[in-house]
């Protein structure tokens, strides 16, 4: 490993415990533990974490919200030049709404063996008749991404069991 990758690590790795932060405050206020941060030459332009029970909105996913935040701060809907750290890989809504903002890179913690597009299930990314290809890195801080939703998931099963007794 070069110098300069060690360092791409690095960032990757502090990018991604800022978005796993996100990701806690999503499971504190009991949506499914997912963060999301977009980054421009270095510099967080963008936050989200998942919201769609408490905003009633199925749209409302950890990317998207950072993609709004991100959008609104450049004054543009085209995320040109931009990374985007998610904790869990993203779906084919949010694959969709990352190729359509040309976001260039995308970092992701954990894969989603049910509704992951990067790869798990379907690789969107990998479609060549598209036109935007992001480049795409996954399983930075693999293991504490999962085990932030293993927790969440846990803790509801451990909660509808004690409703139903």
């Amino acid at each position: 490993m070069t110098s300069n990758s060690a360092q791409s690590l690095e960032q990757d790795q502090t990018f991604m415990s800022l978005a796993l932060a996100l990701a806690e405050q999503a499971a504190l206020a009991g949506e499914v533990p997912v963060g999301a941060i977009i980054v421009k030459d270095g510099e967080i332009i963008g936050r989200g974490s998942n919201a769609p029970i408490s905003s009633h909105d199925p749209s409302a996913h950890a990317e998207i919200q950072a993609m709004r935040d991100a959008a609104k701060h450049l004054g543009n809907y085209r995320l040109v030049d931009c990374t985007l750290y998610v904790t869990l890989e993203p779906c084919a809504m949010c694959t969709g709404a990352i190729q359509h903002a040309r976001i260039a890179r995308l970092v992701y913690g954990a894969n989603d063996q049910k509704t992951g597009a990067c790869g798990s299930v379907v690789n969107l990314m990998a479609e060549q008749k598209l036109n935007h290809h992001t480049q795409v890195a996954s399983g930075i801080l693999a293991n504490e991404c999962g085990a932030v939703l293993s927790h969440f998931f846990s803790e509801r099963r451990k909660q509808a069991k004690l409703q139903r007794q």
